[in-house]
């Protein structure tokens, strides 16, 4: 029953941020996308840290959360979206939104590699958040605003 009601959340979840993505305004639409990212590593933290036992169908709908997201993210930073509602993003990705491309691409590709061999139980997931987490880390550190 638990592995059901997860797997209902994350869908809901993914349908809450198809409809943000038809919102429109790129800020609120970057801004569902980085929570549903947010939302899929805390579900992998919480089987990484034994707070949650391990289940394969989490850790995929996770990373499937993830890897989609990021590859949508990226397009989310038009010219003209640099300030407004509440937005972290630093004005450096304008400056050098290649290098934020490339890093967004990075995790995507990390991402995808780790879903290819799914991590097979709780110090797996752990090691693939290692990886996962440093990737977020070198964007946030360069990218993101701090509040």
């Amino acid at each position: 029953m638990k592995l059901r009601a997860v797997i209902i959340a994350i869908a809901v979840a993914g349908c809450g941020v198809t409809a943000v993505m038809a919102a429109g305004e790129p800020q609120e639409v970057r801004q569902g996308l980085m929570k549903g990212v947010g939302q899929s590593v805390g579900a992998l933290v919480a089987i990484a840290k034994g707070e949650k036992p391990y289940d394969g169908a989490v850790v995929k709908a996770s990373l499937e959360t993830i890897s989609k997201n990021v590859k949508a993210f990226p397009d989310q930073f038009p010219a003209g979206s640099e300030t407004g509602m509440e937005s972290e993003a630093s004005p450096k990705i304008w400056e050098n939104i290649d290098d934020f491309k490339a890093k967004a691409a990075k995790l995507g590709t990390d991402v995808d590699a780790t879903l290819a061999q799914l991590p097979a139980d709780q110090a797996g997931v752990g090691a693939a958040l290692g990886v996962i987490g440093k990737n977020c880390a070198a964007c946030h550190e360069t990218y993101r605003l701090k509040k």
